[in-house]
């Protein structure tokens, strides 16, 4: 559900505004309302510059990290010691907002000083593939060569092309041959002519000894760099931490004062700002110990309200799901609740085996134990997950791509496995109830918005589908209805068809009404149809799922069918393990694609979601 918010305006004197503040941030129950940018004030820039500069440092700290991690842990196996491998990280200092900013200029520096170490060593590195082929050799020599009048210069060129001819006229000397190319050298006077058809080579400046040293030395360089910058990884990160909630506080309080509005030349501060309802009073309590001035005012239909979802254990875990397309505005309901347990059964159907089901289930309880208390939220979810795969694979029959049903054992509840004509026909019947509901819903969300009446035609419709549906439909599914129910049914949809024909548009002419009424007609046939027909891809990706399985399953007896049996175990565990986990991998990726699929396209769609909602932010201290 979404919190009941009220608004506020809190009107200060300029001298008490500061206390006035932080006395609002103390209690941490005040969204502000936000009528100025962010772009518009050169401080909040500066801040968000500053935040995004400290979120990229931490990123690539937080690889650093990993780097040593994943070193540690390979020496750990080497050695045999089976010890769980921590990093030391160091607890965070108390840090000013100089000495953060400061602490970041260093990690920049130093960041800059081991790219251009890289560079110099990738140049060195180049240099020393150009000198591997003129081999050892000293430049203090062909300098001496060069003080009596004769010079060394380089040359290369293709192998089909060299003529040995120069090694007469120009005393060229062959070196080397590598990659259908030579590399030789000529010895002429100083200053006399070379017309050879040849490439001149830029020579590095130092010798092959010189750049194997100042390789090494460059190598060092770099390692003490990186070892300078571990060091920061580890004894530094937390208190990047601390800055980072210092910057955040600074943000908040900035702002705070940016949304202020000032009056009676800047005598009068007023801020406006949401709270929820059930947090107003003791509000009001609080402000009113501090003399402060504060008003509730009447929120309009322009007003955006902030939102805050307040669910049960169950529904809160889907909330995620929510968020990742958009928070409902406040004149809406909650869609959390509405759509959950329909995800998990789509999920379910998805994945479509109750061995895959099982093994989430005991992933997610397994790791829960262990897992840190954010993550925590997020296992629940795979435990509700495995729960609804276990549920539903099972009753159809896919039990580690294993068909349950064909088992002699079981030959006896056989009748009671789903078939695939009975899950194909199930997802259309899921789907046509998950539209139906999402027009219900759409319905009730016109009823709260703008009263009874203007609801009247949008229930009409819902009732006059479901009447034929049931009256006609269930008949060709074998389920016959006593007649007088039939005809109660076929009563429901006449007096839905008048009211959606004829009352559709409160106040309007009544053949306006008709028109609108045959239009409707149109858009519901047409979208009922098309969209109760994208459920049955929960029936193809779960049948997909569960013959892969299978498929696996065949392909482990099959190809190791002639091995003896003391050795036909072992390929067959690969080829099962393999082929598992990678369909269990592409069941968990279209498992959840496609449910959020048919809720933020289809569901939402028909229930007539608008979103666009802004979450609460409480002004706090972090």
């Amino acid at each position: 559900m979404i919190v009941k918010m009220s608004k506020y305006a809190f009107m200060v004197y300029h001298k008490e505004y500061d206390a006035f503040l932080e006395l609002l941030r103390s209690l941490g129950v005040v969204h502000i309302r936000e009528t100025k940018s962010e772009k518009d004030d050169a401080g909040l820039q500066r801040l968000m510059a500053e935040r995004k500069r400290l979120e990229s440092e931490m990123r690539q700290l937080k690889h650093t990290q990993e780097s040593r991690l994943e070193a540690l842990k390979a020496d750990a196996k080497a050695t045999g010691n089976k010890a769980k491998i921590t990093l030391p990280l160091a607890p965070e200092r108390p840090v000013t907002a100089d000495e953060g900013a400061a602490l970041l200029d260093r990690i920049d520096d130093l960041r800059d000083r081991i790219e251009k170490a890289q560079a110099a060593e990738q140049a060195t590195e180049k240099d020393l593939a150009t000198m591997q082929v003129w081999g050892e050799f000293d430049y203090a020599n062909l300098r001496r060569l060069r003080e009596v009048g004769h010079e060394v210069t380089f040359f290369s060129c293709p192998a089909a092309r060299y003529d040995e001819a120069w090694e007469t006229d120009f005393y060229a000397v062959p070196i080397a041959t590598a990659q259908s190319a030579t590399y030789f050298i000529t010895i002429t006077p100083v200053g006399s002519p070379i017309e050879i058809d040849a490439e001149r080579v830029r020579m590095p400046e130092k010798d092959l000894r010189a750049l194997r040293d100042l390789r090494e030395a460059q190598r060092r360089q770099r390692e003490e760099l990186n070892a300078e910058l571990l060091a920061v990884a580890l004894n530094d990160y937390r208190t990047l931490e601390a800055y980072g909630r210092l910057l955040e506080n600074e943000y908040t309080w900035d702002n705070a004062k940016v949304q202020t509005e000032r009056e009676a030349d800047d005598r009068l501060m007023l801020l406006e700002g949401w709270i929820p309802t059930a947090e107003a009073q003791s509000l009001e309590s609080a402000l009113d110990r501090g003399d402060y001035y504060c008003r509730k005012l009447e929120i309009s239909d322009e007003d955006n309200i902030p939102i805050e979802l307040k669910n049960n254990r169950f529904n809160r875990l889907f909330e995620p799901i929510t968020r990742l397309y958009s928070l409902p505005n406040a004149h809406e309901f909650d869609s959390t609740p509405l759509f959950a347990p329909f995800f998990m059964l789509f999920f379910g159907i998805c994945f479509g085996d109750g061995g895959y089901g099982l093994l989430l289930l005991l992933l997610g309880t397994l790791m829960k134990r262990k897992a840190k208390a954010d993550m925590k939220p997020i296992l629940s979810l795979l435990q509700c997950f495995g729960i609804a795969t276990l549920v539903v694979g099972t009753l159809s029959g896919s039990f580690f791509g294993v068909n349950i049903a064909e088992i002699p054992a079981l030959a006896s509840v056989k009748r009671y496995f789903l078939t695939s004509d009975n899950i194909m026909t199930l997802s259309l019947v899921i789907g046509f109830i998950h539209v139906l509901y999402g027009k219900f819903v759409a319905a009730m969300k016109v009823k709260v918005q703008r009263g009874l009446k203007y609801s009247l035609a949008a229930f009409a419709w819902v009732f006059l589908i479901l009447a034929l549906a049931l009256a006609v439909g269930l008949p060709m599914m074998n389920i016959h209805l006593p007649q007088p129910v039939v005809y109660a049914l076929y009563g429901v949809a006449g007096v839905g068809a008048l009211i959606a024909f004829f009352y559709n548009s409160p106040g309007k002419n009544v053949f306006l009404n008709f028109g609108s009424g045959i239009w409707a007609t149109y858009n519901t046939a047409s979208g009922l149809l098309g969209d109760t027909l994208s459920y049955i891809r929960l029936y193809a990706i779960g049948l997909t799922g569960s013959l892969l399985g299978g498929v696996f399953n065949t392909m482990a007896v099959d190809m190791t069918a002639t091995m003896p049996i003391w050795v036909r175990w072992l390929p067959m565990l690969l080829i099962l393990l393999v082929g598992h986990a990678l369909n269990i991998g592409l069941s968990m990726v279209s498992s959840l694609v496609h449910p959020m699929r048919l809720i933020y396209v289809e569901y939402y769609k028909n229930s007539e979601f608008e979103g666009g909602g802004t979450a609460y932010a409480p002004f706090r201290k972090i």
